[in-house]
């Protein structure tokens, strides 16, 4: 399928920028020579392996998704599907960072001994594979944003960052997905488990389970009770969590006390609903300046 795409109905001018930043994503994954996607299975990485195996081919890409704790068995089954879907070759990769004390404690730089930890076993992988480079899904929205301790941390084992290189934005990878019929194209954002968590409260695999079991819960009594919200969370503030729903729905949920009791179930003393709605990394308003990953 050529690099291209195929919408007209956007101002003019977009599908020329969208062109060319393809283009120039295409010929800088060609001069990879082969590569390891660090593959989550969202929007952007999905984009780059799709990208990687039209420029390469797939016998010169991998795509290799951290395992651990944190994260969901939902995203680990929905990653496993879209490499599949997509042709890639894929292979789960045991990550061990809930035994560094960084990652564990949980401040506001915890993402980046989660980077770091990641990036060191996809390394491993891709001289075991002889493979060339470990690439990420880092778009150039991203690089906006000064508090990344988890793109600094994959930086400086030189890793690439083929979208943000291009130049490609969010709405842009999501343009282009749309485009190529990925099945990511609109996909919610769903970071790691662990970003649900308040800073300073440590991460353990029985709070990681309880976020987990929480989520599931809100989303299978949302399902029951006919409400739609593109995101939700559930927050870890203790023993307390706070649920977040698209603002449109958040008195539909209130109201909706079975869904509330589902979600506390799941382990916590009690719940309530955030009443702002959902808001990407609302947990870094509490910390000091905001200084921050912003990974949800």
């Amino acid at each position: 399928m050529p690099f291209a795409p195929s919408r007209t109905s956007d101002p003019p001018g977009t599908d020329d920028v969208l062109t060319h930043r393809l283009e120039a994503l295409r010929d800088q994954l060609a001069g990879l020579e082969s590569v390891v996607v660090a593959f989550s299975g969202g929007a952007d990485s999905s984009l780059l392996l799709a990208a990687a195996l039209r420029a390469l081919g797939p016998g010169r890409v991998l795509a290799a998704t951290g395992d651990s704790a944190s994260l969901s068995a939902r995203e680990r089954a929905a990653g496993q599907d879209v490499a599949q879907e997509l042709g890639a070759r894929h292979l789960f990769v045991d990550t061990h960072e809930l035994a560094a004390a960084g990652y564990a404690e949980n401040s506001p730089s915890r993402c980046w001994f989660c980077k770091d930890e990641l990036v060191k076993q996809l390394l491993k992988v891709a001289a075991a594979e002889g493979l060339a480079h470990v690439a990420t899904g880092t778009n150039a929205d991203d690089l906006t944003d000064r508090f990344r301790p988890g793109i600094r941390a994959a930086a400086l084992h030189g890793v690439v960052t083929p979208l943000a290189d291009a130049g490609l934005t969010k709405d842009q990878v999501r343009a282009a997905s749309r485009d190529w019929a990925l099945p990511t194209w609109d996909k919610p954002a769903s970071p790691c488990l662990s970003s649900r968590i308040a800073y300073g409260l440590t991460i353990t695999r029985e709070r990681l389970a309880r976020v987990e079991a929480a989520e599931d819960a809100l989303r299978d009594g949302l399902v029951l009770a006919g409400i739609t919200s593109y995101n939700q969370r559930v927050r870890d503030l203790g023993d307390r969590a706070l649920i977040q729903v698209e603002s449109s729905v958040v008195a539909d949920v209130m109201a909706r006390t079975e869904v509330l009791a589902a979600v506390r179930r799941a382990g916590f003393e009690s719940v309530e609903v955030d009443p702002r709605g959902f808001r990407s990394g609302s947990l870094n308003e509490a910390a000091a300046g905001g200084e921050a990953e912003r990974s949800d």
